[in-house]
């Protein structure tokens, strides 16, 4: 069974808002969601190409791909924010 889209919106947003807490920030719903599927096509990438696995059709490996990536990408908003 693949995730299909509604199933990577509901992964991003997850993805998103456990990023942003973890990184002590305060995003709105909407930027949560726009980090998580951001963060999901970025985890995904590096897992695939450089790691050699990917999610399948698990919702929790999807989930830990993309928190990886949105915790990536908030990291390196944060070192531009700081400038």
């Amino acid at each position: 069974m693949e995730l299909g889209f509604i199933g990577w919106i509901v992964v991003g947003l997850v993805a998103g808002f456990l990023a942003e807490k973890i990184m002590k920030r305060n995003d709105s719903l909407l930027m949560n969601l726009v980090i998580g599927v951001v963060g999901a096509l970025i985890g995904g990438f590096i897992a695939t190409n450089f790691l050699g696995f990917s999610a399948g059709d698990s919702w929790i490996m999807a989930t830990v791909i993309a928190l990886g990536g949105a915790l990536l990408l908030l990291f390196v908003l944060g070192l531009f924010r700081r400038r």
